[in-house]
């Protein structure tokens, strides 16, 4: 529970300088592997645009994406044009706590990044599945991996597990959902090592 610092992951905490720094240096890296570093092909960027920037004020959004990478995010928002470096707009995630939140200064630094730790096994009802419902409950976005653990086989999207869609349930304002599919990021050492192409494909709930 020392771990968790729901304290560090206030907006006004230390008037929000270390928010900005973290999500600036995240930003920063994502940019460069998804801009320069590589090539990304995003398709329907207009709609997470939309959903992100400008939805009616007071409306939680929820994204959910299959998970090929521990890096998926946040190389999945280092895409050109999106506003990754606006703190405001930054999206919540639901993040491993067993891998994420290993010690103080991994749990500070996830924390100020806007992500929420989550217990594997410790079911819908855990502490933290409140606390994101809470973040949806303000109106703010909440990024998801509902397959719950990373998949790099390229295949159908695994067996979903039931947090995301408790989040949806019991949410205490009907959130918008937009589901999010890419590919490639698996190969990230590859990509960082000798430039390969990979593909970010973002396709509207239909």
């Amino acid at each position: 529970m020392a771990r968790t610092m729901e304290w560090a992951a206030r907006a006004e905490h230390l008037g929000g300088v270390p928010r900005k720094l973290v999500i600036g240096a995240v930003g920063a890296f994502a940019k460069t592997v998804s801009c320069l570093m590589n090539r990304t092909t995003v398709h329907n960027a207009d709609t997470l645009f939309r959903l992100v920037r400008s939805r009616t004020p007071g409306v939680p959004l929820i994204t959910v994406s299959n998970h090929m990478s521990t890096l998926d995010d946040p190389a999945m928002w280092g895409f050109r044009g999106f506003p990754i470096f606006n703190t405001k707009l930054a999206r919540w995630v639901l993040t491993a706590e067993d891998i994420c939140f290993k010690n103080a200064v991994h749990s500070y630094i996830f924390r100020v990044g806007k992500c929420i730790p989550i217990t594997r096994g410790g079911g819908i009802y855990q502490e933290h599945m409140n606390e994101a419902l809470e973040r949806l409950n303000d109106g703010e976005w909440v990024h998801t991996f509902p397959e719950g653990k990373v998949y790099q086989d390229d295949a159908p999207i695994r067996r979903l597990k039931w947090g995301t869609a408790s989040l949806i349930v019991r949410a205490p304002k009907t959130p918008i959902i937009l589901p999010i599919v890419h590919h490639g990021f698996q190969e990230r050492i590859i990509c960082l090592v000798d430039g390969l192409l990979y593909h970010c494909v973002i396709r509207k709930l239909t």
